[in-house]
């Protein structure tokens, strides 16, 4: 009958596998959690010294703190080199463990067996031994800090894996986020690095006091590492069941088969895709003008009449922090409106307000270190969330790209051009302009560093602002 036939029909159709529709999991917050914590650790790492470097050169007369941060960010680059190669290869589980372990064994080698004296001194019976934690090897003392190769080894150990952390967010966040959620999750994933030279500023200035404060303190950061190092291998998830977006989805089942082409190869086709140099500027700018602020916090916090050791760690602190917050926000309303071009140019007009309190001074006022601090911090909330905002455009304008390979573009570029700009910024600094000095009420001098920032500011937007390109992973999510 009719009626049976119909019946058949639906039984059959209902048997009959439904399409799969892009799914996202509670997960991704543990996988974003993890990668977040370990680039903390990494940048904790690089910058443990920078708010002590007398206290390092004390403990290794003729080195200097400045010295070991160029080596670990020597080894950062040539490890971005080969970060997206190691994925492809082996995939972003195997390579975030791996590194992972390879940062807590260095962490280790720069600790030592400083450890030991800790661990007695915890349990009441270091006096009980104190003719043992005094045994020495070759003049060294064997349960105190390192030789000095040995800490330049673990470092280096440190700056390889970093990149496996830092390079790595645009690509988890394409596995495991929702279209309007990867913008904010590699925002988080890319400037929480930052909460570790803000740890580096406050935790090294509070703990490292002197030779016993530093063991401490490098044994704090191996422990640390060892725990996140754990929980990393046993919670760190491979892809999730089902892709969390439609371009995700397409991508994977357009690249059954298929392998993603070298580096080099991948490099020289960014290049050659219309839009994606315009977002590297813009990497490059942010990251030069947080590098250029952070190495000369101190010097900038004392023109504004901040002096104390510890008022400036905290305003180290707080720069920092403001650009995880402002990666938070203006990522999440980019994640809603795909508004990449506009809020960067915003950001980088602002930014040319902001920077000027630095190194403005008006004779008549005097020094204002609120100004001051506020300008800072807002400096840092609007500068920092241009980094994850372009690393997603660039993405974006070159899928299907390798997210890994972006990524490593911008984190090499901005390295490497900070290693320039860096050193030119703190020739400027030592340059100081008059500015009217014949009208008292508006008289005043600037420094070169501030004119030097604006001007890479200004640069930067007439550049960027000519960006005029199809966001091609959006379409395909029909954002």
């Amino acid at each position: 009958s009719p009626t049976d036939g119909s019946s058949a029909n639906d039984s059959s159709l209902s048997d009959l596998p439904k399409p799969l529709r892009p799914q996202v999991y509670p997960q991704r917050w543990i996988q974003l959690g993890y990668l977040s914590t370990l680039a903390l650790l990494s940048d904790w790492v690089c910058f443990s010294t920078a708010s002590i470097p007398d206290v390092f050169e004390e403990a290794y007369p003729g080195k200097t703190s400045e010295g070991l941060i160029d080596k670990f960010l020597f080894m950062n680059v040539v490890s971005c080199l080969m970060v997206t190669d190691m994925v492809a290869k082996f995939g972003l589980q195997r390579c975030t463990k791996a590194s992972s372990l390879l940062m807590s064994v260095g962490c280790w080698l720069r600790s030592g067996l400083g450890i030991v004296p800790v661990i007695f001194e915890l349990l009441g019976i270091r006096d009980d031994h104190a003719s043992l934690l005094e045994t020495k090897v070759f003049g060294t003392p064997l349960f105190g800090l390192p030789p000095y190769p040995i800490i330049v080894a673990g470092t280096l150990m440190v700056g390889m894996a970093q990149p496996f952390f830092q390079c790595t967010p645009p690509l988890l966040s394409a596995q495991w986020f929702a279209s309007n959620e990867r913008a904010t999750s590699s925002a988080v994933a890319l400037n929480f690095n930052q909460v570790g030279i803000a740890a580096a500023f406050v935790v090294g200035g509070l703990m490292a006091d002197g030779y016993d404060g530093l063991v401490r303190y490098f044994a704090l950061i191996a422990i640390a590492s060892t725990i996140v190092s754990i929980g990393t291998f046993v919670h760190f998830d491979d892809l999730p069941p089902v892709p969390p977006s439609a371009s995700e989805m397409g991508k994977m089942q357009n690249s059954l088969g298929h392998k993603e082409p070298p580096f080099h190869v991948s490099v020289r086709n960014f290049f050659n895709t219309p839009g994606f140099v315009r977002p590297l500027a813009a990497f490059i700018w942010s990251i030069a003008i947080t590098n250029v602020v952070g190495a000369f916090i101190e010097e900038v916090m004392e023109r504004g009449g901040v002096t104390g050791r510890r008022a400036i760690a905290w305003a180290g602190c707080g720069f920092e922090f403001a650009i995880v917050l402002g990666g938070v926000i203006l990522g999440r309303y980019v994640d809603r409106t795909k508004e990449y071009k506009s809020v960067t140019l915003y950001c980088i007009t602002i930014s040319l307000i902001l920077i000027l309190p630095l190194g403005l001074t008006d004779h008549y006022i005097g020094k204002e270190p609120v100004l001051l601090i506020i300008s800072l911090f807002f400096l840092g909330f609007f500068v920092g969330p241009v980094q994850p905002i372009n690393a997603e455009l660039a993405v974006d304008v070159t899928f299907p790209g390798d997210e890994t390979a972006v990524e490593s573009v911008q984190q090499f570029g901005g390295n490497f051009c900070s290693a320039l700009l860096v050193p030119a910024a703190g020739r400027a600094a030592k340059l100081d302009y008059q500015l009217l000095p014949n009208v008292p009420l508006l008289a005043s001098d600037i420094r070169g560093d501030v004119i030097f920032m604006m001007a890479l500011a200004i640069v930067t937007f007439c550049f960027y602002r000519s960006f005029d390109a199809p966001l091609r992973r959006s379409m395909a999510d029909g954002d």
